[in-house]
């Protein structure tokens, strides 16, 4: 029986028809493609992996700071997903996703994701794929429309994807030809809104655009402005960290502010964007004032939303509230129950990342909505909440991957009984390698361990975090291992000899 995209129907009745199972993977980033590869590693051969993505390249997305400034191109940081995929012995369809039916149709007895096609040999096709298991690792929606004239496509640039990246390299080449001209050039590198999320990519672009000046020795000609949502340099939108080395504790506000006097860049803090005009920057401060900033080039990152998936019962009624929040981003193992910020806790944050509603389904990395920010939630007098989202990407997004692929396989092989595998983010710890600027000799990057990443003050009174294992340093030698993890991230990524070896 085939469903009427011409794929295969699979009953769910615990692990398929006939016994086979398939689980099904919205999204190939860095949670989603870690997941398809390691469920294909650890079910037996005749359970099928299926995964659905818009994109046709995988993106190893935190090496887009440097296509952003030149130093790579586009192909250095992506590759086809269809050629490992085939190796691998995994369904991929490209094509993007627009509904659950998890309780299937009154037709059709399975859960169901719809399907619109992306293929241009496909244009305007829809279908269906049926599932036993999901995991909705669809990642971001870059919500460019938040913010009046953000995003390439207005005033702005971004280095969210690799082609945003290349075209900020062009704007990037062109605004150095100018300096190298005697004209001076004002530019402008941060968030595009009160409620962004990747601070630390924004500060990774920002000290390599200002390394890229002063290789270029147009440096006294510019003026570099750092623009950002958090209460204070340094926060990330973890709320910040105490790092203990040698004897000595200092904060990565001091350590952060440190980097921006010896390199000269101003920073502009607590800031919502309210628009952005051609040269021209609106903004909002915590303090409820309303500022301008010229300038002649802007990377401004947009905030986050949901995929845009819908959901619908057995009868065809929506139920998208239900599955998701109102953010879009999907209800999971997390309390959701509205409080004082005194009163959140670590425990408030998902274990299992299953749906709220459907214990097959799963959502990790960004899909899944967090239960509050990480970083205290501030407003401005006028009502304008300036505070961080909280990051969910990077090696955090490929744990929960794993996590949930461990658990699927569990409860194929042993039954839906089987217990869940965990992975809370205020149970785990993370790695971050911010690149300060490119080169084997002359580059740095800011080198920062967390753990847990969400605080817990019961365990940890007073930092949140375990002192021996919260430290930040800066230098060459971080550079190189931020180069390393390039290499060795795309070589895992592309599933080559011993690549689960390498930890997410």
């Amino acid at each position: 029986m085939r469903d009427p995209a011409g794929w295969p129907v699979f009953r769910r009745c615990g692990r398929g028809e006939f016994g086979v199972a398939r689980v099904v993977v919205l999204g190939a980033g860095i949670a989603g493609h870690t997941a398809a590869l390691h469920l294909r590693r650890m079910l037996a051969k005749e359970h099928q992996v299926t995964v659905v993505s818009p994109n046709s390249k995988w993106n190893w997305i935190p090496s887009n700071i440097w296509v952003g400034v030149g130093r790579m191109t586009t192909d250095q940081v992506t590759f086809a997903l269809a050629p490992v995929y085939r190796r691998q012995r995994i369904e991929f369809h490209q094509a993007l996703a627009t509904e659950l039916h998890p309780e299937g149709s009154p037709s059709n007895n399975a859960p169901y994701v719809s399907v619109r096609y992306t293929d241009p040999k496909r244009a305007g096709e829809t279908g269906e794929i049926t599932y036993d298991y999901l995991i909705n690792a669809t990642g971001p929606k870059l919500n460019f429309a938040a913010t009046p004239g953000l995003g390439p496509d207005a005033n702005s640039v971004s280095v969210c994807t690799p082609d945003h990246a290349r075209e900020a390299a062009e704007r990037f080449a062109e605004t150095v030809g100018k300096l190298k001209q005697g004209i001076r050039q004002r530019l402008v590198v941060g968030v595009g809104h009160g409620t962004c999320t990747c601070e630390g990519a924004a500060f990774e672009y920002c000290f390599n655009v200002e390394h890229e000046l002063r290789m270029a020795g147009v440096r006294d000609l510019a003026d570099v402005t750092y623009l950002t949502n958090e209460y204070e340099l340094g926060d990330f939108g973890v709320g910040g960290m105490i790092f203990h080395q040698n004897g000595f504790e200092t904060t990565s506000k001091l350590w952060t502010e440190s980097l921006f006097r010896e390199r000269g860049v101003k920073a502009i803090v607590q800031a919502h964007v309210e628009s952005v005009e051609p040269g021209t920057i609106h903004y909002e401060q915590l303090d409820g004032s309303k500022n301008s900033l010229d300038f002649d080039f802007a990377m401004l990152l947009p905030p986050f939303r949901g995929a845009d998936l819908k959901a619908f019962d057995s009868t065809g009624n929506e139920i998208s509230s239900e599955v998701f929040a109102p953010s879009g981003f999907m209800k999971v193992d997390a309390d959701y129950t509205e409080r004082p910020y005194e009163q959140w806790s670590a425990q408030d944050w998902p274990n299992t990342y299953e749906s709220a509603a459907y214990p097959n389904i799963f959502a990790v990395g960004i899909a899944f909505a967090p239960p509050h920010q990480i970083s205290k939630p501030r407003q401005s007098p006028n009502g304008t909440l300036i505070t961080p989202a909280p990051p969910r990407t990077g090696m955090p997004s490929g744990i929960m991957g794993k996590t949930a692929a461990r658990t699927i396989a569990d409860r194929i092989a042993n039954g839906a009984s089987a217990s869940a595998h965990r992975a809370s983010m205020a149970t785990i710890g993370a790695g971050c390698v911010a690149s300060s600027g490119m080169g084997l000799r002359n580059g740095t990057a800011a080198a920062m361990t967390m753990y847990p990443v969400v605080p817990d003050f019961k365990r940890f009174p007073g930092t949140g975090r375990s002192a021996i294992d919260t430290f930040g340093e800066i230098g060459l030698a971080g550079h190189w291992v931020k180069y390393m993890l390039h290499v060795m991230f795309i070589y895992k990524a592309r599933a080559l000899p011993g690549w689960y070896l390498i930890p997410e």
